[in-house]
């Protein structure tokens, strides 16, 4: 099995450098030009739109929770388990890269929220549905295209990124707290069943609180660490940039070179902050906004919180550390981070980072069933679809606490990669409607309209739109 892993893990890495990496950064880079640095010039704005965000809804999901949802994803396993994974494979200069597929990735992130939003349908319940599916199908009229990224999502984020994520957890908190495995797996299915079976609303109802709370802990406890040893802060800065250049490994304990930190940055980063991966727009589109754009740049500053803030707070924690943590006879990516958090505050930190890291990954499990969902809908609206999806979903998430997933794990990295890939070629495609979005809310607003209103017959759209939610 280790022999079929590591095969697995070679096929990844080769499809990470000589494809994912290039279209992701050269795909970021143009929607950041067609756009004009949006991500750049309109972060203020963003800010001020998250902060409005939480009303509007009409009895739907809003936009704050259909941001927390995709949060929720984001800020998990790839915030702790995923940075120092990095650390350890691609040493200090893999967070260098995390940063530039963050940048870049506001732009993708941005863009997937629009097009999410611009060609989603209404459900019988009244909730919206979208995502990469959807605009394949409506926007670049591709049923074949649209269908199977549709069906590697149910089948990535419903079994793979769900069993994935517990695995991660019964780990993480079997190696920093003692839990045994079958305790963490009867937590898991006692907790996902109360979320999962009341569907895609009470997911929001409850990463609309869980996400954010568990996030500002995380950070305010890596701030604490980084006032404690702020003099190391310009030298370990330095390390991050010298590592991200270096052919050879910088820092002894921690892996490096230059070729492993673009191909553990970009990787861990993707599944950290998932910019143009296509996940993220399926809870984007779930929101009820009064314009594609404002859901846009909720989602687009998402990407910078979760790595540019949480992500480099992680990193700090460890390279903090020094060499002692790091080649710690029990140092792993599953532990390392709590090590870390135990090295600078104490061993009572232990159990606090166990119980956090347990929250910060479930909230990840049940956004990533909230991505199954959506797409099985759009394969087949059939009513017992959902109830498919939430049995699924339940037990992956049960029985991936108690197996061993080296192959599984590996076998993910493939399957980001595909959907990152046909995302992205859908956005490169629809950038044009993206576009339009955009100069039709900037028009409105410099228009002295402070919250723009989007109908698509006043807008000037590059085509008709099929689908009927904003006529």
């Amino acid at each position: 099995m280790d022999a079929v892993a590591a095969q697995i893990q070679a096929i990844a890495d080769n499809i990470t450098l000589y494809a994912t990496i290039w279209i992701l950064l050269g795909t970021g880079v143009f929607l950041t030009w067609r756009t004009r640095g949006v991500q750049f010039r309109l972060f203020g704005h963003m800010v001020h739109v998250v902060l409005g965000s939480r009303g509007g809804s009409h009895g739907g999901i809003s936009s704050f929770q259909a941001f927390c949802i995709s949060l929720a994803a984001r800020v998990g396993i790839g915030n702790v388990f995923g940075v120092a994974a990095a650390l350890m494979i691609g040493g200090p200069g893999a967070i260098f890269w995390m940063w530039i597929v963050a940048l870049v990735g506001m732009a993708t992130a941005f863009f997937e929220a629009v097009l999410a939003q611009l060609f989603k349908v209404q459900a019988p319940d009244g909730t919206f549905r979208g995502g990469p599916a959807y605009y394949m199908r409506y926007g670049m009229k591709s049923k074949v295209l649209s269908t199977i990224f549709a069906i590697i999502t149910v089948v990535t984020c419903g079994v793979v990124i769900t069993g994935v994520q517990s695995n991660a957890i019964a780990s993480t908190m079997q190696g920093s707290a003692g839990t045994s495995p079958v305790f963490t797996a009867v937590l898991l299915f006692a907790f996902s069943s109360l979320v999962i079976l009341g569907g895609i609303r009470s997911v929001a109802r409850v990463t609309e609180w869980m996400a954010p709370i568990m996030a500002l802990i995380y950070v305010v406890m890596a701030f604490v660490i980084v006032v404690m040893n702020i003099g190391e802060f310009p030298r370990v800065i330095g390390q991050i940039f010298q590592s991200a250049f270096s052919p050879e490994p910088l820092v002894g304990g921690l892996g490096g070179g230059i070729l492993a930190a673009v191909i553990n940055g970009i990787k861990r980063g993707l599944f950290s902050n998932e910019a143009g991966q296509g996940t993220a727009p399926n809870a984007a589109a779930t929101a009820t906004v009064s314009h594609p754009v404002s859901q846009g740049l909720i989602q687009s500053l998402g990407v910078f919180v979760d790595t540019i803030i949480i992500c480099t707070a992680t990193a700090f924690v460890i390279l903090v550390a020094g060499p002692d943590v790091w080649t710690s006879p029990d140092a792993n990516p599953a532990t390392l981070t709590t090590l870390a958090v135990a090295h600078a505050l104490g061993d009572w930190a232990v159990i606090p980072m166990a119980f956090m890291i347990f929250v910060l990954a479930f909230s990840s499990i049940i956004a990533a069933y909230v991505y199954s969902e959506v797409n099985l809908y759009f394969v087949t609206p059939h009513k017992a679809g959902p109830w498919v999806v939430r049995v699924i979903s339940i037990a992956s998430i049960t029985t991936g606490a108690l197996v061993s997933l080296a192959v599984v794990w590996n076998t993910v990295d493939i399957a980001m990669a595909v959907m990152t890939i046909l995302n992205l070629v859908a956005l490169i495609a629809l950038s044009s409607w993206g576009v339009a979005a955009l100069k039709d809310y900037e028009r409105q607003r410099k228009a002295g309209i402070e919250q723009p209103q989007f109908v698509a017959s006043k807008a000037d759209l590059p085509g008709t739109l099929e689908t009927d939610v904003w006529k």
